[in-house]
């Protein structure tokens, strides 16, 4: 029991379906492991007789409510039609975050993200793998800016050899990150007579220092395979001066050409200061720049959804009335709608008709025609320069905060509950489940009318 405390299952959405998630996350309680660190995934790209079928049918933050909702006591149908409580768990959930990105529209999004998890259940955090000790420092920033000062943030060490380092540096593995500056030092290094044993050891145990200075509240150990190799970095770590960390952050300053930083840079400390967010940004949020993502069509949407899809306003009223009498009578009406509905939202968006439309939670992009991994509720950690990891398209989230900054929405994005997507309702009328309170947009409370509850401004 003792040594099942200490074990950190890495669980992630990319091979499960979240009845699967929940039956492995059973298992898990039963033999006794409570950590579970929630992932999205990386998108699979190889396996027996080819490549397999991604699920992706929870994302992270899906996972985490989940989970959540078996700490609570998951509510199950029971018998006799009426809703039974299962035994609470006791996880304790872990998310992830990944500063290491180069641009605003990637980066914030990200952070963003990170509030979303915490909001969903997620009681610590830790980081993706990096070597700018600032970017690190700034996840601790953006938290204590958000009055979330409670959870725990573990600071992630990979230890580099010359040929993972390489891949970093290729960006071959999705959200890993190696800057030209600091790939000439492990060539150089990882070229010695000892392979660079030496000088990737010494910067493992530098991380640690400095997380251990800046109160992270551990530090995460990977790239190792023997035990000994493990304790000789602690022990390293350990023999360092109090105050040497200090020095060590300078060094371990590897940023990318013009990388955004949330926060403004601090010259004494080297590290980002955590009383002043970075002008330019700011600036932008009070006059956005000209964007290619904002296009007639997402005007166009805009304006449907404020006078048809906002809930008691304009013509939801009458709209949710006709498809109330199409629904308990179909005929030729409901039929012209529905492939209305279709044809428009095909043309305007590459709709494929999943029934419980995401297009208001995403800028009106649909997630399924535009995201590799159909992420409703955020982005996650592999795309590189505003590229999807897959390398065939812009990351779609960095496309959906571009257009929701043009309105000054931008901290919107990520609000709310946790979008879980409804399978029921694919191939049916989107349109005609929004105005029924059928998909995710439905209220949660005992009231069906919300007065200005956002929905659909077309079906997804």
């Amino acid at each position: 029991p003792e040594q099942r405390e200490r074990i950190v299952v890495h669980l992630t959405c990319k091979a499960l379906n979240r009845n699967a998630l929940e039956a492995y996350a059973w298992r898990l309680a039963a033999e006794g492991i409570r950590n579970i660190l929630a992932l999205t995934g990386d998108y699979p790209t190889a396996g027996f007789g080819g490549a397999p079928q991604p699920v992706f049918d929870l994302d992270s933050v899906g996972l985490i409510y989940l989970l959540s909702a078996m700490n609570r006591g998951l509510e199950v149908p029971g018998r006799g039609g009426k809703k039974q409580t299962l035994p609470p768990t006791d996880f304790y959930i872990g998310c992830a975050v990944s500063p290491f990105k180069r641009t605003e529209r990637e980066l914030v999004p990200q952070y963003f993200k990170l509030v979303r998890k915490i909001a969903a259940g997620a009681r610590w955090v830790i980081t993706q793998l990096g070597y700018d000790m600032r970017k690190f420092h700034e996840v601790k920033l953006f938290l204590e800016a958000r009055g979330i000062r409670d959870v725990p943030v573990v600071g992630n060490v990979y230890v580099l050899t010359k040929g993972v380092a390489r891949l970093f540096h290729q960006g071959k593995l999705p959200g890993c990150v190696v800057s030209d500056e600091l790939w000439e030092l492990c060539n150089k290094y990882g070229s010695g007579p000892d392979k660079g044993r030496e000088f990737f050891r010494e910067l493992a145990a530098k991380q640690l220092a400095v997380f251990k200075g800046l109160g992270f509240q551990a530090g995460y150990l990977g790239g190792l395979a023997k035990p000994e190799d493990f304790f000789d970095i602690i022990e390293r770590a350990e023999r360092f001066g109090e105050n040497d960390w200090r020095d060590f952050l300078r060094e371990i300053r590897f940023s990318l050409p013009d990388e955004f930083f949330f926060f403004e840079h601090d010259p004494e400390t080297g590290l980002s200061s955590s009383d002043r967010i970075n002008p330019v940004y700011l600036e932008s949020k009070k006059r956005p720049a000209r964007s290619r993502e904002v296009t007639w069509s997402y005007r166009l949407s805009r304006w449907v959804h404020r006078i048809a899809f906002t809930r008691n306003k304009g013509l939801w009223n009458l709209l949710k009335r006709l498809y109330a009498r199409w629904d308990k009578k179909p005929g030729l009406a409901a039929k012209a709608m529905y492939s209305l509905e279709k044809t428009s939202k095909f043309f305007m968006y590459g709709c494929r008709d999943c029934g419980d439309c995401s297009l208001p939670d995403c800028a009106y992009l649909c997630p399924k025609r535009w995201c590799s991994k159909c992420a409703r509720n955020g982005p996650c950690g592999g795309s590189h320069d505003g590229i999807c990891e897959l390398d065939d398209k812009p990351c779609f989230w960095a496309r959906v905060y571009e257009r929701l900054k043009a309105y000054g929405e931008e901290e919107e994005m990520l609000t709310g509950e946790p979008v879980l997507y409804n399978a029921q309702l694919m191939y049916t009328s989107a349109w005609a489940n929004t105005y029924l309170d059928r998909d995710h947009h439905a209220p949660k409370d005992d009231s069906a009318d919300t007065e200005g509850k956002s929905s659909p401004p077309n079906g997804g």
